[in-house]
């Protein structure tokens, strides 16, 4: 009996509310039997990305999963390259941000959360800390799975599709950063995470 160990990541500001954590829930809830069981960990992530990667791996170092799987959205796809560099896993990337130190610099101060008023503070050193968790490279591309959008009107598409090269990919004909039509793509992420 093997069990599998699914990680989902959100985006910056975001939260494990967000549209494509909640449906890709689901249907990891709904693939998983007694023969085949899957943990579903989406945690809140916490402003700081060092702090954020140490809740993550200290869940996974404890898990007595067989096989890890691990997706991401912008800033969590942008973790996922380090998990799965780490750990050796399969990875889902969508629309990440490959270069996060880069996208993240403009945007140190405080702001609020998407989906609440939380306020969330997102300091200098974050970026340091993102700059410790940059991946140059993937290592082994067929572990990786890159869902981007044209429309992304955020992040740049076409560097995405640079940095998976070798990868499985999906790029989207228009679109948008937080990748609307998700449930059209739902099926090949679900695919992906089973085979």
């Amino acid at each position: 009996m093997s069990s599998t160990l699914l990680v989902y990541l959100h985006g910056f500001r975001s939260s494990p509310r967000s549209s494509k954590a909640v449906m890709t829930g689901d249907a990891v809830r709904a693939l998983s039997t007694a023969d085949n069981p899957m943990e579903w960990y989406c945690p809140q992530l916490l402003a700081s990305p060092k702090q954020s990667m140490d809740m993550v791996t200290n869940h996974i170092d404890q898990s007595k999963a067989d096989r890890i799987v691990v997706i991401g959205s912008s800033l969590g796809g942008f973790y996922t390259n380090y998990l799965a560099e780490k750990y050796g896993c399969k990875a889902l990337a969508l629309n990440p941000a490959v270069y996060a130190a880069r996208e993240l610099a403009p945007h140190v101060g405080m702001m609020t959360a998407y989906d609440s008023d939380e306020p969330f503070d997102f300091r200098p050193e974050y970026i340091d800390e993102l700059k410790a968790l940059q991946i140059e490279g993937i290592s082994n591309p067929s572990r990786y799975f890159l869902i981007a959008a044209k429309g992304d009107e955020l992040l740049d598409w076409k560097e995405m599709a640079e940095f998976y090269q070798g990868a499985k990919q999906l790029i989207l004909e228009g679109s948008d950063h937080g990748i609307a039509d998700y449930a059209d793509h739902l099926p090949k992420v679900l695919e992906f995470i089973s085979s």
